[in-house]
């Protein structure tokens, strides 16, 4: 029984651990809950950084979780700027980057992701940048604007939902875009090659230009200023900036310090959670982008870097902390907007793990929904420009379903209708 003596501490002040907060107010939890992020900002949703905000059409204020005052109206303490630097387990506490040591009953990693880096000479030059937190934003937003302005050149390295999202708006400002990507289509590591041409033209149709199977290897500049980036094949883009997109990596150093059991690299990554969120401290959860759940669902230990994961799995930890039954095996969930394309994906089906690809309308005009199969069975499915159908495309997913494929690609047969 949770009583008004114990404390619950979450580490990460991004969308999972301010939405834990939330829940454990809501579920009626009377004692402190102390919220501690390393950034300044209070806690704020990270899809607008590559979306609305920085293409200008959303207001800085509209990012944010909760209004500031909600912290201090819901009793939740709330230490921002402030880095956990070490958890030690026996004693049940936490210590700060400053040298204050908070006890602990139950403790929750929210630490999410941070960028991968560029290991290439010349990532020091000015022009050099990343998006993850809202302070790359606001600085990218006025460097894309000035690009535009001045028919500069953006160059970015990965054309994963970063990489892409941000070319997307490079073009709605103006800017010049060459994206360099390793593999031979935009997004091959998630939706494969089939799916992955339709993006490639997608954004030739809007300028920007691709170069595939090569990576960069130095950033050139003068006076500490970009002005080209260089690839492995011989190729020289100009450029007056350099976007580093290619991919994140799940901040564990602070599990990894405390003994906690981890992931390896090669699956994916990640503090090792069950069901429950809970890792292999008993008194210590993960959620988040961080955390590799143990998902019924795909037999796997899986972490997901999206924005529903964090929005979900955070008050899924806290109401395991709370000692609640909590199963937490979600379908994947993710979308995107680029240009006039919008869309939504549900599910997990990584190149490899699939047989077949079904399309479900008209994939020239790019309205149609895309099903990823393996002997049959659904594993994952993309809508593109049709709306309304997420329910039961993961619906069909989450029951295993093995629909006939003519009927599958049928817009007219009903999606519902396909339902074991």
């Amino acid at each position: 029984m949770v009583d008004a003596d114990q404390t619950f501490v979450i580490v990460g002040g991004g969308l999972a651990g301010a939405k834990a907060a939330e829940t454990l107010r809501s579920e009626g939890f009377t004692g402190r809950v102390i919220l501690i992020g390393d950034e300044r900002d209070h806690p704020y949703e990270r899809p607008p950084l590559s979306k609305g905000y920085l293409l200008g059409k959303e207001e800085r204020d509209s990012v944010f979780v909760h209004e500031p005052g909600w912290y201090a109206q819901a009793d939740v303490e709330l230490h921002l700027g402030q880095t956990v630097v070490a958890i030690d387990r026996a004693a049940h506490t936490v210590r700060l980057g400053d040298g204050t040591v908070v006890r602990y009953d139950k403790l929750l990693l929210a630490t999410g992701a941070e960028p991968r880096r560029l290991d290439v000479p010349g990532t020091g030059l000015a022009g050099v940048h990343h998006l993850r937190r809202l302070a790359h934003a606001d600085r990218l937003r006025h460097v894309l604007a000035a690009l535009g302005r001045d028919n500069g050149h953006l160059v970015i390295a990965g054309a994963g939902w970063i990489g892409l999202e941000v070319a997307a708006a490079a073009r709605e400002y103006g800017a010049e875009v060459t994206v360099v990507e390793p593999e031979p289509t935009p997004l091959h590591s998630v939706l494969g090659p089939e799916i992955g041409q339709m993006f490639t033209d997608l954004h030739a149709e809007h300028g920007v230009r691709f170069h595939f199977g090569a990576r960069l290897t130095e950033i050139t500049g003068q006076d500490g200023m970009v002005l080209a980036a260089r690839t492995d094949d011989g190729e020289e883009h100009p450029a007056h900036d350099v976007l580093a997109a290619i991919g994140a990596a799940p901040r564990t150093a602070l599990a990894e310090s405390a003994g906690l059991a981890l992931v390896d690299r090669a699956d994916g990554g990640g503090v090792a959670v069950d069901a429950s969120l809970r890792t292999s401290d008993p008194d210590i959860y993960a959620a988040g982008d961080v955390a590799a759940v143990d998902h019924g669902l795909y037999a796997t230990q899986l972490r997901v870097e999206h924005w529903a994961n964090a929005l979900n799995g955070g008050p899924a930890a806290a109401r395991a902390m709370l000692g609640k039954d909590v199963t937490y095996d979600r379908v994947p969930y993710f979308f995107s907007d680029q240009y006039d394309l919008g869309m939504e994906y549900s599910g997990w089906a990584p190149p490899g793990s699939y047989d077949q690809v079904v399309i479900r309308g008209d994939a020239g005009k790019r309205e149609f929904i895309a099903f990823w199969l393996r002997e049959g069975q659904v594993l994952a499915g993309m809508n593109v420009n049709v709306w309304d159908v997420t329910e039961t495309v993961q619906h069909l997913i989450r029951t295993g379903a093995r629909p006939d494929p003519d009927a599958l690609s049928d817009p007219s047969r009903p999606l519902a209708s396909l339902l074991p």
